[in-house]
């Protein structure tokens, strides 16, 4: 991210709220040492861990990216965007997911739009998450495997899926090259 990490926003609106780490564990349901790694090695989870962790602040998730607000109508050109957010499998691993925001600085957004780069990962490192709300995703480029509960679907260029983020799923490239999505996520109040 070109401004502060996840990490250091999420410690700067708990220091606001004077939310201690183990109450901010209690909030969200998530281990104390689990958010001590996001706010201090910089590691991003994927999007239930930080929804729970934005609920838990009582902020939306896209509060994590924005730094800036713009008018009506917000317009993202293909050359302008930048990467707000990669999500790591771990320390010193590579990247799962690329996230460009294309809602940064629309701040009264119900809806958070993103560009994502989608980058193959062992099937070891594959983990189920799950959130409230929904997803619509549209694959532009490679292929996707997107495993919904018990289910496995492949997705290819051209392709859509919209489905309840509450079924634990997975989204992941196919093969040896990154995929890239647009994904538009709902997470209700």
């Amino acid at each position: 991210m070109s401004q502060a990490s996840i990490g250091k926003k999420i410690k700067k609106y708990r220091d606001m709220e004077e939310i201690g780490l183990e109450e901010l564990s209690r909030r969200s349901g998530l281990d104390t040492d689990f958010i001590r790694s996001i706010e201090e090695d910089d590691i991003y989870p994927s999007l239930g861990p930080l929804l729970k962790i934005a609920r838990g602040l009582g902020v939306r998730l896209g509060t994590f990216l924005d730094d800036t607000v713009v008018q009506d109508p917000l317009i993202v050109r293909e050359e302008d965007r930048q990467e707000e957010l990669t999500m790591l499998k771990g320390k010193e691993k590579p990247a799962a997911l690329r996230f460009y925001s294309l809602g940064k600085g629309k701040s009264d957004r119900k809806m958070e739009p993103f560009f994502i780069e989608v980058f193959p990962e062992p099937a070891q490192d594959k983990k189920l998450s799950s959130h409230e709300g929904e997803e619509f995703i549209i694959v532009v480029a490679g292929e996707i495997e997107l495993v919904y509960g018990h289910e496995t679907h492949v997705l290819n260029t051209g392709d859509s899926v919209y489905y309840n983020s509450i079924v634990p799923h997975n989204v992941s490239a196919i093969g040896e090259s990154p995929a890239r999505i647009y994904a538009v996520l709902y997470f209700p109040e």
